[in-house]
């Protein structure tokens, strides 16, 4: 990631001073964080599927519990592994769960049909993830006109009601094999949309999700990344 560029927060082994700080519960535009226990038992549980990536959990943070994370590597295949807890046990327990399909029939190119429902910014990072400094098509990943002819449907925005139905639709129309990515926080959550009325709070409640990609929206690099998962070739 380039030095001028934030990551998404990440959980240290730090102890946190609890609920008497508090500082990153309550800044938190998306309500992502939320801090329980007392003393030594204090736990910080962090949603980066609902995160934005504002920073301001970072920068407000007095004990260094929440910190930068660089890394461009955070697409999962499974909702729950985006919830993290400042506690070891937990992620060992997820990481065993998060492994490659055996077989996956676009191990060799996958063809994707991107769908926003609203937002724009994933689309532009969807873009550049083409562009020649990223250069998706090197790995076998093309983005096409048509459902019909799409492997993939990469899927960013906040998924408004009434995109639900043109949403089904457009997955009835691919053929078998087929895979969904949900590209960003809003398609993951809904964002900072989630909780509105007009809102089905994630690509989850209308269709089966394959990858979620986070971020707000998610690096070039981390697109490729989630792409690429879910083509079986990266864990």
């Amino acid at each position: 990631m380039e030095s001028t560029a934030r990551g998404l927060p990440k959980l240290t082994d730090s102890p946190c001073r609890g609920t008497s700080c508090n500082r990153c519960a309550e800044i938190c535009p998306t309500n992502a964080i939320n801090v329980f226990g007392s003393g030594d038992t204090t736990k910080v549980a962090l949603d980066l599927g609902s995160c934005i990536g504002c920073s301001l959990c970072i920068d407000n943070c007095p004990t260094e519990t929440i910190r930068e994370n660089r890394s461009t590597e955070l697409a999962v295949r499974r909702r729950e592994h985006l919830l993290l807890i400042n506690d070891h046990a937990v992620e060992k327990e997820f990481s065993k769960e998060e492994e490659s399909p055996k077989t996956n029939p676009f191990g060799m190119s996958l063809s994707a049909r991107v769908v926003s429902t609203g937002c724009s910014a994933c689309d532009l990072e969807i873009g550049a993830a083409g562009n020649p400094i990223f250069d998706m098509e090197r790995f076998g990943v093309r983005v096409v006109a048509s459902p019909r002819h799409a492997d993939a449907l990469l899927v960013t925005g906040p998924v408004g009601k009434g995109m639900q139905m043109p949403l089904k639709r457009c997955y009835e129309a691919m053929t078998e094999p087929k895979s969904v990515v949900a590209v960003g926080t809003c398609a993951i959550s809904g964002g900072v949309h989630k909780g509105s009325y007009t809102e089905a709070n994630g690509v989850d409640s209308v269709l089966p999700v394959d990858v979620y990609i986070p971020g707000c929206p998610p690096h070039p690099w981390s697109i490729i990344d989630g792409v690429l998962k879910a083509m079986g070739k990266k864990r």
